[in-house]
């Protein structure tokens, strides 16, 4: 990708919510100048507001990724003080709705929505394509990985996302939360990557033991020399894990104690010729092949 002669202004103002999620804060984008896109103005603190301002000059739009609470308050606030519209894919009153796609265009920025559900159901990362600027919010970070919690957070979907951001070939990552990375193949290269790996764990996890387990069970023998303050969020994404693998039918939900715990499905055999099949199909592949073709 070749670059414009001149780049686009973009500015980091740090929100003041540092936490176990949140990094050292959110990161709010101002890109270009006069007018300015903002990008997740972050929480309701008028100081973070009056630097958002100030590194903005104008501001031409206010942008959410996702409506989290370490994204999205000061967002109307912001929108009121400078006459900006807001815009966000799960608006409330006061906002606008934004569409995978559209393009969001101020003089001199051009921002299109890519819609990259998994964090989130609403979450869209912000893609400045001629330079190959990336804003991704939460669904890549500049350190650490993303927590994926459900019910809100689905795993399928946030592989899908990533893959999707991947194709768009982008050079640099302006993440959520902490540091910008310059190779962003990279970078989500690693993400995909470390989620098979985490797979894997969880997988072996349940076959060494002598009955279901829970993702609390599961959490010390993954993430083996992590504080234990992060188990809890770290349970939570071995559930997101373990969901996939249950809707793929590799893994069995089962009722012990009181529990949902889960356990290695069994293999199960194709109805019309016994053959192993593949998650929760009926059939195996010849045979439902065979089934189509009679029908037909």
């Amino acid at each position: 990708m070749e670059l414009p002669a001149e780049l686009t202004r973009i500015v980091r103002v740090l929100a003041p919510n540092p936490g176990l999620r949140e990094l050292e804060g959110t990161n709010t984008w101002v890109v270009g100048r006069w007018p300015a896109v903002v990008i997740d103005p972050g929480v309701e603190d008028p100081s973070h507001l009056d630097e958002v301002v100030e590194a903005a000059g104008r501001v031409g739009a206010v942008l959410l990724t996702h409506d989290h609470p370490d994204h999205a308050p000061g967002a109307l606030t912001l929108g009121r003080r400078t006459g900006a519209p807001v815009y966000a894919a799960r608006p409330i009153e006061g906002m606008r709705r934004l569409h995978d796609g559209q393009e969001i265009r101020i003089p001199g920025v051009a921002l299109r929505v890519v819609a990259t559900p998994g964090h989130s159901p609403d979450h869209v990362a912000f893609f400045l394509e001629r330079e190959g600027a990336l804003f991704t919010g939460d669904v890549v970070l500049g350190r650490g990985t993303s927590v994926i919690d459900p019910p809100e957070g689905d795993l399928v979907q946030y592989l899908r996302s990533l893959r999707r951001l991947r194709e768009l070939r982008p050079r640099t990552i302006y993440p959520g939360h902490g540091p910008v990375v310059l190779d962003a193949t990279a970078k989500l290269d690693e993400y995909l990557a470390h989620r098979e790996e985490r797979e894997r764990q969880v997988l072996a996890g349940l076959a060494s033991a002598s009955r279901p387990r829970t993702p609390e069970e599961l959490v010390p023998e993954i993430y083996v020399g992590y504080p234990a303050e992060l188990h809890p969020l770290a349970a939570r994404s071995v559930l997101a894990h373990l969901l996939k693998l249950e809707a793929e039918g590799r893994v069995e939900r089962v009722k012990a104690d009181g529990e949902v715990r889960f356990a290695l499905a069994h293999p199960r055999a194709c109805e019309r010729c016994g053959r192993p099949v593949h998650g929760r199909a009926r059939l195996c592949g010849p045979c439902s092949l065979a089934v189509l073709q009679e029908g037909g």
